[in-house]
């Protein structure tokens, strides 16, 4: 055999042996990791979110029960007024006149009344002595039952001219801030119809609300008396209080879009809160501070044991009889022994859950599997050690 073909044969071989070295090395055993955390002492918050309004606790629109032209206006946005206080006058002119007029008729009706009375007495007597027909007595009764009618009938008038005259003067029915200010001394009001706006007064703008919009999947957490922590785009970085003080039941639909209205008492003795904010609300629905708490994911978890190799799977004992209600299946990792365990749990916050007995502070839980483990959560997967609802007839 020639040198050359000695030479190919020989890097022939390397090749073939080169390709199956992969093939020639064993395949590891296939491990798996555990992953544990010890339960800690901490806060559960369950909380709904929702947008809302900055509001007056409250707030009154004044206007005018008189037509007529504003003759003058004593305060300005921001004035702080005090109940009783004078905001503007109508034109008195006309109204002034009205009431003489009314006063000019009554006085006539009031003569007239006289004279009737005078006439129906003397008419009277004659009647009595037969002097006159039963038709002049009950002409001269007619006429004085319409003098008296008359005479009240003007009354009303003159008592309603000098309650419009009255009304010329515009008062402040509260204490409080002018919001808003809608006329100007020369503007003609028109109270025809309805009573025109002239100024919006707010009480006390140091105590405040929020009217927050919140979604109906979220309304059944919500109750009175429960704590709320909101900000607003004035104040980046800054966090206000509240309370929630009522949850009113009619429903608010926007865009087949269904909400209620949840009102929330807001101090602002700053004065920092102005009407019109836009909120952002946090409702506080469950808090428990200084529970002992386990990470959410270690409750339900599934491990079978082919899925763990080098690791000891114990089921949970049965000694103490079923699980309770209310109980949770979790893993307890001892060295390369995984024991399982029912503990009473308690509120969650969907990322820890409280847990009321069954493990010790100082048990190592595990919280994850990795690697080539089978295991998974216990979502839709009916556990060996749990109790089955009771069967339907």
């Amino acid at each position: 055999m020639s040198r050359k073909k000695i030479i190919l044969l020989a890097v022939a071989v390397v090749v073939v042996v080169l390709l199956l070295i992969p093939f020639l090395k064993k395949k590891p055993a296939p491990t798996a990791s555990v992953k544990a955390a010890t339960p800690v002492v901490a806060t559960i918050l369950n909380s709904v979110s929702a947008t809302g309004t900055v509001e007056p606790i409250e707030q009154v629109e004044v206007g005018t029960q008189v037509s007529g032209i504003v003759d003058k206006v004593y305060v300005e946005y921001n004035s702080v007024v005090k109940k009783g206080q004078l905001l503007a006058e109508i034109d008195k002119s006309t109204l002034k006149a009205r009431l003489l007029q009314s006063k000019a008729s009554m006085a006539a009706a009031e003569n007239e009344l006289t004279y009737q009375t005078q006439n129906f007495n003397r008419t009277k007597k004659l009647a009595e002595a037969e002097m006159v027909s039963e038709t002049e007595y009950e002409s001269a009764l007619y006429k004085l039952n319409n003098a008296k009618t008359t005479v009240d009938r003007l009354k009303s008038e003159v008592e309603q001219a000098e309650v419009n005259l009255y009304y010329a003067e515009i008062y402040s029915p509260i204490d409080g801030v002018v919001l808003d200010k809608v006329v100007e001394v020369g503007q003609t009001v028109a109270a025809s119809f309805n009573t025109p706006t002239m100024f919006t007064i707010a009480k006390d703008l140091k105590q405040m609300q929020v009217e927050a919009a919140v979604d109906e999947a979220d309304i059944g957490q919500v109750a009175e008396g429960q704590r709320v922590e909101f900000s607003v785009d004035a104040y980046p970085g800054e966090i206000f209080t509240g309370t929630v003080t009522q949850v009113r039941l009619m429903p608010v639909t926007n865009n087949n879009v269904v909400t209620y209205t949840v009102i929330i008492d807001a101090p602002n003795p700053e004065l920092k809160l102005k009407p019109g904010l836009t909120a952002v609300v946090t409702i506080i629905t469950s808090e428990k501070h200084d529970v002992l708490t386990i990470p959410q994911s270690a409750i339900g978890l599934m491990i079978m044991p082919e899925s763990l190799p080098g690791f000891e799977i114990v089921p949970p004992s049965m000694q103490q009889g079923p699980p309770k209600r209310g109980s949770s299946l979790v893993w307890i990792k001892e060295g390369n022994k995984l024991q399982a365990k029912f503990v009473e749990t308690g509120v969650s916050d969907r990322a820890n859950v409280e847990v009321l007995g069954g493990i010790a502070e100082t048990d190592s839980i595990v919280i994850s599997v990795g690697s080539t483990s089978n295991s998974m959560p216990m979502e839709g997967f009916s556990s060996p050690f749990m109790p089955g609802p009771p069967r339907r007839r």
